[in-house]
Order: C-alpha cells, then sequence, then structure tokens
C-alpha cells in the first residue's frame, strides 16, 4: 500500500463526490465514513468529516473542511483508458449534471475536480517513430475536447477521417 494518497478538500459534498467516483471505475469502493463526534469547523457532530476511499486500487480522502475551496488544472487525474468506449463512457459520467469540458481530453466533474480521459493509444501516436506523424497527430489532439482514437489514429497515419 501506498503512504502517500490524494485528500480532496470539500465544503460538505465529500460522502457525495465520494460515491460518484466510486460509481464510475472498477475496483473501487467506500473505505470508511468517519463522521463529526462534535461541531466543528467541518460540520455539526454527526455529519461526514472523511471519506475514506478506494478508486481503481488507488486509495484517496474527501474531507469536508468546512469552507469552499476552489481547485485547478495544476493538480488533476488521469484516467487510462483502454479504448473509445472507456473514454466515452468516462467521460460523459465525469460530465454529468453540471461538469464543464475543456481542451485535450480535460475536464472539470461538477465538484471541480480536473480529470484527463487519456487513451492508452495517446503516447502510441505522440510519442511514435513517425515525427511528421507525431506532430500531426498533436496538432489533431489539441483541436480535440474529448480524445478520438481514431482522429488521433488518422491524423498519425495522414490519412483522413472517415
Amino acid at each position: 500500500m501506498s503512504k502517500i494518497s490524494p485528500c480532496l478538500w470539500f465544503n460538505g459534498e465529500a460522502e457525495e463526490a465520494a460515491n460518484f467516483y466510486v460509481s464510475l471505475l472498477p475496483d473501487s469502493r467506500i473505505e470508511k465514513v468517519q463522521r463529526n463526534t462534535t461541531d466543528s469547523p467541518g460540520g455539526k457532530a454527526g455529519t461526514v468529516l472523511v471519506v475514506d476511499f478506494t478508486l481503481a486500487g488507488q486509495r484517496f480522502m474527501a474531507l469536508n473542511g468546512g469552507m469552499k475551496m476552489e481547485y485547478t488544472h495544476a493538480v488533476s487525474f488521469k484516467i487510462d483508458c483502454a479504448d473509445q468506449a472507456e473514454v466515452d463512457r468516462l467521460w460523459d459520467g465525469l460530465l454529468a449534471n453540471g461538469g464543464q469540458p475543456s481542451r485535450c481530453g480535460w475536464l472539470k466533474d461538477r465538484f471541480g475536480v480536473s480529470w484527463q480521459i487519456v487513451p492508452t493509444a495517446l503516447p502510441k501516436y505522440l510519442g511514435g517513430a513517425d515525427k511528421a506523424g507525431a506532430q500531426r497527430a498533436m496538432q489533431a489532439m489539441l483541436g480535440m475536447v474529448k480524445l478520438d482514437i481514431d482522429g488521433l489514429k488518422h491524423a498519425y497515419e495522414g490519412k483522413s477521417a472517415a
């Protein structure tokens, strides 16, 4: 088990967010919900203070810190996706109920947390032996919101998208 795990700060939404995240990825679960024993900056006695959870085998903690804190793209969570169906499913799931798409496979979920939804094929096209193809794939990616594996492949191969 890793000694390091991300802690996400929320203002009363820690349990909702943790449940949302674990619903999206296999090998994910809520480990423990800790409640406030007395009134604190994190909430009244009996409300959720901390949720320990696992996402795709990685431990996380969600904390109700008692005030709104903004997330930025400076910290994001990258999800490697085996195929376009997984990219589409996670993209749509994380955007549900108020998420905001960005560029190049990035989005913010409804809680403001930044995610990168990345096909595992991406390095093959951006770092392939064909330098001109890699440059075309990079230009294609820069024009995408949600990453499209076929679009990246066609750009790398110098073919127009079907």
